[in-house]
C-alpha cells in the first residue's frame, strides 16, 4: 500500500453495526473534513489521470460527485452527473439494476458525451458492482469510451470489482477494506 492509500484508510472512519448490526459502515466525511486527506485522495485520482487525456468523468450519485467534480476540474475534463431515476430533468437513457432486495435505477442525459470521449467513472466506494454496472452501460450505450472505473474505496469481499473486471473494465481504487 503506498502513502496515499495508507493516509486516506486511515483517514475513514469505521461505524460498527451500522446502518444494521454486523455491518461496518465506512465513513468518507472524515476524509472531506480533513483538508490533507481530501488533498492526497483528489492528488490520487489526478496523477493517475492526468496523462490520459480524459473528456468527461462521470460522477455516480451523490458521493461520487464530492470526488467527480473536483477531478473533472484538475483535468480540465466536463462533468457528467450519473443520477437516480427521475432526478434528471432532460432527455435520458435508463439502465436498472439489481439491489440485495429489488431493483434501483440510474440515468444519464443521452447528450452527456459524444461518441468515442474518453471518461473515467466514479464514485465513493464499489461494494456490489450494481450502480457502477448500470453507469458503465449506460456510457457504453451512447459511445463513449470508459478509461477506467475509479472509486476510494473497494469492498473486494462483495465482489464488486470483480464484476466491473468481468464486464471488461478497468478498476482502481485508492484503498481497500476486506474483511477488516
Amino acid at each position: 500500500m503506498d502513502y496515499f492509500s495508507k493516509s486516506i484508510k486511515e483517514a475513514i472512519r469505521t461505524v460498527p453495526d451500522w446502518p444494521k448490526p454486523g455491518v461496518s459502515f465506512r465513513d468518507i466525511t472524515t476524509v472531506l473534513q480533513d483538508k490533507t486527506a481530501f488533498r492526497k485522495l483528489i492528488d490520487a485520482f489526478v496523477h493517475r489521470y492526468h496523462s490520459h487525456h480524459i473528456d468527461a468523468v462521470a460522477a455516480v450519485d451523490a458521493r461520487g460527485f464530492i470526488i467527480g467534480s473536483a477531478l473533472a476540474y484538475e483535468l480540465n475534463a466536463s462533468l457528467v452527473l450519473v443520477r437516480k431515476k427521475g432526478k434528471l430533468p432532460f432527455d435520458t437513457l435508463v439502465e436498472d439494476y439489481q439491489l440485495e432486495y429489488g431493483t434501483a435505477s440510474v440515468e444519464l442525459h443521452k447528450d452527456a458525451f459524444k461518441p468515442g470521449d474518453k471518461v473515467v467513472l466514479v464514485d465513493d466506494l464499489i461494494a456490489t458492482g450494481g450502480t457502477m454496472l448500470a453507469a458503465s452501460r449506460l456510457i457504453r450505450r451512447i459511445g463513449a469510451e470508459i478509461v477506467e472505473v475509479a472509486a476510494m474505496i473497494d469492498l473486494p469481499d462483495l465482489g464488486g470489482s470483480h464484476k466491473l473486471q468481468e464486464e471488461g473494465l478497468q478498476v482502481y481504487t485508492v484503498c481497500s477494506f476486506d474483511g477488516d
